[in-house]
């Protein structure tokens, strides 16, 4: 089982997912894994969501990941769909424990410095910063890198190819997460996507 600082560093940027049509799924991921982004984050924002993450969990070399998950249910549900690893916009107690009971690399998100403190006494060590932008920006991750030194952050929300170089040259944060590689609603164009996803892969 791959642990989390393995996901997190398998490239700088983590493709954030909102897969509304199933037979889009594994296309998107085949460009994104050939254009050097294994890690994927499918988000349980849609009803396609599990069942893209058991398909494009067949991809050669994908690392399939489900995010927005919000409760334990939704984290087990996860977990049958095949998910590598459970991506959350927060944290809630029970969500921890189902989270340590799983066993599954988890990324519990974080946006103030209780949250982070909430996070540290569940034991996690490896945080989402979100939603990055409009929760202060890089002055804020910065702030709350230098009082927890021991955490390494994933920033999604606000993150796009102009301005990820700035946060991935923090020294706290492990890769960022963005929806830029995939908007949503936008026509499936695999030569964009593998550009994008090349580009996004050589930010470090």
């Amino acid at each position: 089982m791959r642990d989390i600082d393995a996901i997190l560093t398998a490239a700088p940027v983590i493709p954030v997912l909102v897969i509304e049509r199933l037979e889009a799924a594994v296309p998107i991921a085949e460009a994104l894994v050939g254009g050097g982004l294994p890690v994927l984050e499918v988000t349980l924002r849609t009803p396609a969501a599990l069942d893209a993450i058991r398909a494009m969990k067949q991809v050669r070399g994908a690392i399939v990941g489900a995010g927005t998950v919000l409760d334990p249910d939704q984290l087990n549900a996860a977990r049958e769909a095949g998910a590598a690893f459970i991506v959350s916009p927060g944290l809630t107690d029970r969500l921890a424990v189902a989270a340590i009971d799983s066993g599954l690399p988890f990324l519990p998100g974080v946006a103030t410095a209780s949250e982070v403190m909430r996070a540290r006494d569940h034991g996690f060590s490896r945080l989402k910063f979100f939603p990055a932008t409009a929760s202060g920006g890089l002055p804020a991750l910065r702030g709350l890198a230098a009082i927890f030194g021991e955490m390494r952050f994933c920033p999604t929300g606000g993150i796009s190819a102009d301005n990820a170089a700035e946060w991935l040259a923090v020294p706290a944060v492990s890769c960022v997460g963005g929806s830029w590689l995939v908007p949503q609603g936008v026509p499936f164009d695999r030569a964009t996507i593998v550009a994008r996803a090349r580009a996004a892969a050589a930010l470090r």
